[in-house]
């Protein structure tokens, strides 16, 4: 029996890649019940299971044909008694499958139907494709990250794809669910990366247009330019993160480099700024960050080591709250203290679920048996 905040939630989702997984991931994880659509073509010839994938855990697989009458009805059948439907393909996909927003919704008015797209279900950019970078890169956040004297850094998927993306769409249905429990009313949730990704940087919106973040890259408080917010390389060729940008934090930074009664510039006075780095950069040079650390171990000074994936799982704090196992999944999160969240197993193999699915949602042993044979599912 699912555990968490969503149990009970029926959760359909036509199989997608990357920032949909990752949406109807966080749901699963909440204790939805996530029903997987994937193709026909997925499935394979001889049930063999596959390993484990935290990528797609906390979720059951149906296998159907969407390019069949037969296969069409069986999702709108299915969507009869789900709270929730995902999709992310090109806007006009879906409708001409028959899938539809209207389709759903004629059959089920309370479903909460999630759409989630690169550029959105309108504008001109809306029927183009596009990947994570692009939504970081044509929102400014990708211009104002890295050093002034090379090109913009890629940031993984982490901000288009994940957070813009999948969590956006995770955040819009969440919101509708809550809706549709007050009113009986269903909606359209349209989610686009390019949308979430502005939105997480709408302060710097703000700010650029107030000027007090300017697009000289590296020259602002918080992209690097300040010395008491960057990234300073160590004798060992590792890097520590500094970040006090309060004064009595600060204090304490100077104090573990033994620079408490140096003569310096004052923290604050940018024109400075060049001068000040330099400085630290060198105290810093002179020995390894795991040397670093243990002077700073325990301080406020806002001292943390810059670590490679494999390091952040063994991390003392990292291990202690997210891999207290010794393994690489994450559990569910956030925590919530009365309903946590429960990570499920994921599929077998693609469309695995299949006959268990459809019998839940009130399909006889004989339906499920004519569809197969029409080839509408697997």
């Amino acid at each position: 029996m699912s555990a968490g905040p969503l149990a009970g939630v029926k959760v359909l989702e036509l199989a997608g890649l990357g920032a949909l997984p990752y949406g109807s991931l966080r749901l699963a994880d909440m204790g939805a019940d996530v029903i997987r659509v994937d193709r026909l073509a997925e499935v394979p010839e001889e049930p063999v299971e596959k390993p484990h994938s935290a990528w797609d855990r906390g979720r059951r697989s149906v296998a159907v044909d969407l390019k069949s009458a037969e296969g069409v009805e069986t999702v709108l059948r299915l969507a009869e008694s789900a709270d929730v439907f995902l999709e992310a393909f090109r806007p006009g996909v879906v409708e001409r499958l028959g899938v539809g927003p209207d389709d759903v919704l004629a059959r089920n008015p309370r479903i909460v139907y999630g759409r989630l797209t690169g550029w959105g279900q309108d504008g001109p950019l809306a029927s183009t494709a596009g990947h994570s970078l692009n939504y970081e890169a044509v929102t400014g956040v990708i211009r104002a990250v890295g050093r002034p004297d090379v090109p913009p850094s890629t940031m993984l998927q982490l901000l288009g794809d994940f957070a813009g993306g999948g969590l956006s769409l995770a955040y819009g249905v969440v919101c509708a669910l809550l809706e549709a429990q007050r009113s009986g009313r269903g909606q359209v949730v349209d989610a686009a990366m390019v949308d979430g990704v502005a939105a997480l940087a709408s302060v710097f919106y703000s700010m650029a247009s107030t000027g007090f973040h300017t697009a000289e890259r590296g020259a602002n408080l918080f992209d690097g330019g300040a010395p008491f917010y960057a990234v300073y390389q160590c004798a060992d060729g590792e890097c520590v993160s500094v970040a006090p940008i309060e004064a009595h934090f600060y204090a304490l930074l100077l104090d573990g480099l033994g620079l408490a009664d140096a003569d310096l510039p004052a923290q604050y006075d940018q024109s400075r700024w060049p001068e000040l780095r330099e400085r630290l950069a060198e105290v810093f040079l002179t020995r390894g960050r795991d040397e670093w650390m243990a002077v700073f171990d325990g301080s406020d000074a806002c001292v943390a080591p810059v670590l490679d994936f494999t390091e952040a799982m063994a991390h003392p704090q990292m291990a202690h709250r997210l891999f207290p196992d010794g393994g690489s999944e994450l559990p569910s999160v956030p925590r919530l203290s009365v309903t946590p969240g429960q990570p499920g197993a994921s599929p077998r193999w693609p469309g695995c679920d299949t006959d268990a699915v459809l019998g839940d949602s009130g399909f006889t042993a004989d339906e499920i048996a004519t569809l197969r044979d029409a080839g509408a599912i697997g």
